[in-house]
């Protein structure tokens, strides 16, 4: 199959752009072609990404007509969008009549603000997109991104014409049944939405944890204000037992919980490393005895879960978003109800004071992520879905 990727970016930068390019490099492997409509370069792995997609086409000042030559030079079997919030190309691609494939990997599409929760009480929104967003919420006005003036409109026409140019896809990708749910709220087609969790790397084979008396703590992922780093500090302040506490990762709200770390009287015991590239953080595993979630926006999936999994670590977490796809409480590790400190605290002590429970739900996590999330299993079934939809349209 000729296939076409769209994408708002070109080269490495995060999630999204991990998943386009680990995708396209196993199916470009099985022997599909592959394309690429894309934005700027981000400057990071553009070689490698060039590899990837030797069909690469950039849209210009005029995107429509960017992504119609795109699609008449390539003459893709079917088309896969990725971030695209460009509603023009959108357009152009419903206009093409070519199979339409969307991942969606966060709440861009539905939400005007993006992440699905109230930005002053952090309480997560169960709201489809309806006048509710501008009137009451006030999400027509969020954070400027991209520097100069700090504010931005956020029109809710435009939204809902994105919705609706999104609801023509073919079929529409959600990694967890949260997700799922937060489309079919907006009213997409039940039938044309499909379950691909994307799969972590897999981990050093054998590596284990000694759960030693260090009852070390491991936070990995970004300090901003959704990922209630914050709200583990206090949790934190609450434990009973003596642990020691490494925080990975940068944002901008680091500063905040470094100087409530120090209200908070922690400094001692929670220590801020800042961003450590992958392959390290095995080191920190070794020696970890639990992995703590704290995100307080909800999570399409937190991929960080899944990676620790394979380390067989035991998992502390908010119930927030498509984190319970994952995490069964009592099995795997603790699912905590939202925002309860008293709670986090209380599930960390029992898995520092029982350091057997807490290896005995390390190992089923690693069960659960081998059999649930197999990697060749999830490439195939994202080529059967192409294929699919190919043959749908014809």
């Amino acid at each position: 199959m000729k296939l076409l990727y769209v994408h708002e970016r070109f080269g490495a930068l995060a999630g999204a752009e991990a998943n386009a390019f680990i995708t396209a490099e196993q199916l470009g492997k099985r022997g599909h072609e592959i394309g690429i409509l894309h934005g700027p370069g981000t400057g990071k792995n553009e070689e490698g990404w060039r590899e990837v997609f030797p069909n690469a086409y950039s849209i210009d000042a005029d995107s429509v007509a960017s992504t119609n030559r795109a699609i008449e030079e390539f003459s893709p079997d079917a088309i896969y969008v990725h971030k695209m919030a460009d509603l023009d190309v959108i357009e152009a691609l419903v206009s093409s009549g070519r199979p339409l494939v969307r991942m969606v990997h966060d709440h861009d599409i539905y939400c005007m603000r993006s992440y699905k929760y109230n930005v002053f009480t952090r309480k997560i929104c169960t709201r489809p997109a309806t006048w509710y967003c501008p009137t009451v919420c006030g999400a027509c006005v969020v954070r400027n991104r991209d520097g100069g003036f700090p504010l931005q409109y956020v029109s809710y026409a435009e939204k809902k014409r994105e919705i609706a140019l999104n609801r023509e896809f073919d079929r529409m990708v959600v990694v967890t049944r949260y997700m799922r749910d937060e489309l079919l709220r907006n009213g997409f087609h039940p039938e044309r939405i499909e379950i691909h969790a994307p799969v972590p790397r897999m981990g050093e084979e054998g590596l284990r944890s000694k759960f030693s008396e260090r009852n070390l703590i491991i936070y990995a992922g970004q300090i901003i204000r959704g990922k209630g780093v914050d709200v583990l500090l206090e949790s934190l302040a609450r434990v009973k037992n003596d642990f020691e506490c490494i925080i990975l990762g940068d944002g901008n709200h680091k500063e905040h919980c470094e100087n409530l770390s120090k209200k908070l009287g922690l400094s001692d015991r929670v220590h801020f490393r800042g961003f450590v590239p992958q392959e390290e953080l095995k080191s920190f595993y070794r020696d970890c005895s639990v992995v703590a979630l704290s995100s307080l926006w909800p999570e399409p999936i937190a991929t960080i879960g899944l990676e620790v999994m394979r380390y067989a670590l035991p998992v502390v977490a908010f119930d927030a978003g498509g984190i319970k796809d994952w995490l069964e409480d009592g099995h795997n590790g603790y699912l905590v109800p939202w925002m309860d400190r008293d709670a986090f605290a209380g599930r960390i002590d029992e898995l520092l004071e029982d350091k057997a429970k807490a290896r005995e739900m390390g190992e089923k996590g690693f069960e659960l992520v081998s059999e649930r999330y197999d990697f060749d299993g999830y490439i195939g079934d994202l080529e059967k879905m192409f294929t699919g939809v190919s043959s749908e349209t014809k």
